[in-house]
């Protein structure tokens, strides 16, 4: 590498992968994360870089999708002005070839938050990404509020739910089981949405909430039992996502895997539980067969909740 700082550097190492045809239009580029584990980065360094390519029209955030090349259509290798034309080998970035729209807003503060959290995400990290100032964001969205609003919105509408299943509980397990997946690809979310008494008002997590409601429509359970019933699923799903993420985030903090964590800190636990005072725990725990899987405990979790929800549907009926 050159003395050049090194996201000019990384932004060079794309630029060529996208002109020699490595990364064809519409392939998705490296995200901020997979940059800061191919240099050894940290995520405004790979965010910064990204946000150079953009400037110069090479690539552009897709909802849903992530950052993606752009065709180009100028002719030659020089510092065409057409769209995904950048500089070539001499002077530095142009104007951002096509106005900022609210799409291209909400992705470009998506792929942040994905990689750095809600606690990364400010109206200035978004415009460095996009390449634009700060005061053109306020154009768009009055604030950060906002943002992750119209950012939860977008998240929740990227899988459809489809048909409603006629039977309920093969409908509630669907929608924890998609609800999962909007938090595992948005980890962010589990936050965002973590307020009962405040919810984030949205198109589609409202037509979520629908969905789950219709699934219930042919039991006897009351208004009110169908919308606890509901919420409880809710609440179980964030709560493990919440765990998710924090999981994430510790992984992130401290550099080491979670195999490792354990490794170090056993001799602690194991010191601890010498002195005889955790039998049960001993007996759970002894033998080395106990491994802890989120999924596995989404699943169990679900199914017990499912099972309790069923018991209240056929003291109902009766």
């Amino acid at each position: 590498m050159t003395n050049e700082p090194p996201y000019l550097a990384i932004a060079a190492e794309l630029r060529r992968r996208i002109r020699s045809g490595e990364l064809s239009p519409g392939d998705r580029v490296p995200s901020t994360r997979a940059v800061t584990r191919e240099w050894g980065v940290a995520m405004a360094t790979a965010t910064k870089a990204l946000g150079v390519l953009r400037q110069e029209g090479l690539v552009r955030p897709e909802p849903g999708v992530g950052t993606v090349v752009l065709a180009r259509t100028g002719r030659g290798t020089g510092s065409g002005t057409g769209r995904g034309a950048g500089p070539g080998t001499g002077s530095g970035a142009g104007p951002d070839p096509e106005p900022l729209s609210r799409e291209r807003l909400v992705a470009a503060a998506l792929e942040l938050a994905d990689a750095e959290g809600l606690n990364g995400l400010t109206m200035r990290r978004v415009a460095t990404a996009l390449g634009v100032s700060t005061m053109t964001l306020y154009r768009h969205v009055p604030g950060k509020a906002e943002l992750v609003r119209l950012m939860a919105d977008a998240a929740c509408g990227e899988v459809p739910l489809g048909p409603v299943p006629p039977e309920w509980r093969v409908g509630l397990e669907r929608g924890a089981r998609w609800l999962r997946g909007v938090y595992s690809r948005h980890r962010w979310m589990a936050h965002a949405m973590a307020s009962f008494t405040r919810p984030v008002a949205t198109r589609n997590a409202m037509a979520y909430t629908e969905w789950v409601l219709r699934s219930l429509r042919g039991t006897p359970l009351t208004h009110t039992e169908k919308l606890h019933a509901h919420l409880l699923i809710f609440a179980y799903v964030q709560g493990l996502s919440m765990a998710d993420d924090l999981e994430e985030q510790a992984r992130q903090d401290t550099g080491i895997s979670d195999g490792e964590w354990m490794e170090q800190n056993e001799p602690r636990f194991d010191a601890i539980q010498a002195g005889g005072s955790y039998p049960e725990l001993n007996s759970v725990t002894s033998g080395g067969g106990f491994g802890l899987d989120l999924d596995a405990l989404f699943e169990f979790g679900l199914q017990r909740t499912l099972d309790g929800i069923a018991s209240m549907i056929d003291e109902t009926s009766g």
